[in-house]
């Protein structure tokens, strides 16, 4: 199988991607977010792209890669301008504040369990002027949260904690400020959305009553600070806003999320998924809405995976059939050397497909499978540690490994997508409804954006409906978060919204050890 560089302007990202692959597919895994209402079927014309230099206008979701391209995105069909915009800056709707002064800025703040983003607006017009990112460096102390509230088994280990996130987000606003080319003085609003751990960690909220059943948050409501109070380097009377949690693991993160995809406005059944360390489930229409979350652990975003990693140069993101063998991408066109959370999905996908795992999730005999696979395939089957292995690519195109997928691997992408998938059908079933009647299922977070659709169907990830009804939201989080930060109206609706959701503890329903064990099944 034929690989090929494409490069998308502006921005000068790039990969190399395997023939055949939509210039959609190669855009989600270099992070670019296109617009794709009608859910890839060619209809709508909002993932334009130009190629060049012929500019020739192409649906990404539709054109399928056979060269080297150079491809330019407009403004129109990146998701998150087109969403900022949609929200009142190219429908002449006044951004909802009172003046504060003559040049003021706001900055909408998104912690995740694993990564914090930060972007600052300008309060005047709702500009999107820049954005930060940068892990959490919470994680050197547990990489969920869990292990997070079992550390902070103290007020001193809370504050450490809480110190670490405020000097990341520090960190991330001094970038900001040098980006923007602003002062620091002229920030007067922050708005901050978060899971419940995280909220109560940036807040020095008590935590520890979040590890113990049945798992109640200090807090659920919304807070207004002054930065000084909270040592943010912003104007010291700055008022940091953070938004209202649900419940005691679904917190305004996924209210910001369920705000920017409109999904109390559906009338169509609609499920929202937030895909990470945490898994967030919202499920329902404009009539009534169900929450739940999901241990799913941080196998999915590459860890707990022997050759994990997470999206990094070198990690294998996609895994694919050809005629005779698998092909593999590989971020940034490096070599081998480990797999990210997209990659560990499609690879067990097509070991399903080709027989090398049974539904159990178990490797199926070798002598078994040299008569069902073509030789090129059979003879990437190999043990590592003693236990089944296979392989996905060789150090330099020789015959050693460079990275396998283990029965252990496996075994740990059971246990992340068992959660997911036995919360989607606990929902489900308060709803008394079927996989079918979901008319929309909408992937928001980082993750949910660089998975396949096929591949998470195979595997029973997702459920099983028309590919079309999948949607990719992006980072709808953060995209919440602009929206209340520069909208009073938005910042009402977000309380209504936390106060509609009815929250499922699914881990105390009597039906869940049969549905989670159900669900570990491929």
């Amino acid at each position: 199988m034929k690989h090929f560089k494409v490069t998308f302007q502006p921005g000068g990202k790039s990969l190399t991607i395997h023939s055949g692959a939509t210039l959609l597919e190669a855009a989600h895994q270099v992070g670019i977010i296109l617009n794709t209402v009608c859910g890839s079927r060619g209809t709508c014309g909002k993932c334009a792209v130009i190629l060049q230099p012929e500019n020739q206008t192409v649906l990404a979701c539709q054109y399928k890669i056979d060269c080297d391209l150079t491809i330019e995105i407009p403004s129109t069909s990146r998701f998150f301008d087109q969403k900022i915009l949609a929200h009142g800056i190219d429908h002449n709707v006044d951004i909802d504040l009172p003046k504060i002064a003559e040049k003021a800025y706001g900055l909408a703040i998104d912690i995740g369990t694993t990564t914090v983003v930060a972007k600052v607006l300008d309060l005047s017009n709702g500009e999107l002027i820049a954005t930060e990112t940068a892990f959490n460096p919470q994680a050197k102390h547990g990489d969920d949260v869990i292990s997070r509230i079992a550390y902070a088994h103290n007020n001193h280990k809370l504050r450490e904690l809480q110190s670490l996130i405020i000097a990341c987000i520090n960190e991330l606003i001094a970038c900001l400020i040098v980006q923007a080319e602003i002062s620091a003085q002229d920030i007067y609003e922050m708005t901050v959305v978060a899971n419940t751990t995280m909220n109560h960690i940036f807040l020095n909220l008590p935590i520890k009553q979040l590890g113990l059943s049945p798992y109640e948050a200090w807090s659920l409501d919304a807070c207004d600070l002054k930065a000084q109070k909270l040592s943010i380097n912003i104007n010291p009377e700055a008022n940091i806003h953070t938004v209202e949690n649900i419940a005691g693991f679904i917190g305004s993160d996924t209210v910001a999320a369920a705000l920017a995809t409109a999904i109390d406005c559906e009338d169509e059944l609609t499920l929202l998924i937030d895909i990470g360390t945490n898994g967030e489930l919202i499920c329902g229409n404009k009539e009534k809405l169900y929450a739940a979350s999901c241990a799913a652990g941080p196998a999915l975003e590459g860890a707990r995976i022997s050759q994990g990693s997470r999206a990094v140069s070198g990690a294998i993101e996609a895994v694919v059939i050809n005629d005779n063998d698998i092909d593999v991408d590989v971020i940034n066109d490096h070599p081998s050397s480990s797999i990210c959370g997209s990659g560990v999905i499609d690879a067990v996908a097509v070991m399903l497909d080709l027989k090398i795992i049974d539904r159990t999730g178990r490797f199926n005999n070798v002598l078994y499978l040299k008569d069902q696979l073509p030789d090129l395939i059979y003879r990437r089957m190999t043990t590592v540690n003693h236990q089944p292995a296979f392989v996905l690519a060789y150090e330099n195109d020789s015959k050693k490994p460079a990275v396998t997928i283990t029965q252990q691997d496996v075994r740990e992408l059971q246990l992340a997508k068992a959660a997911i998938r036995a919360g989607i059908n606990m929902l489900l079933k308060k709803l008394k409804l079927k996989d079918d009647d979901l008319k929309k299922i909408l992937l928001a977070g980082a993750f949910g954006n660089y998975i396949r659709k096929s591949s998470a169907m195979r595997i029973g990830l997702l459920p099983n409906v028309n590919p079309e009804r999948i949607h990719f939201v992006g980072n709808a989080a953060s995209t919440g978060a602009q929206m209340i930060l520069i909208n009073q109206k938005v910042k009402a609706l977000a309380t209504d919204l936390a106060k509609k959701v009815e929250y499922i503890e699914i881990a105390h329903e009597k039906d869940f050890t049969n549905l989670y064990t159900e669900a570990m099944l491929f």
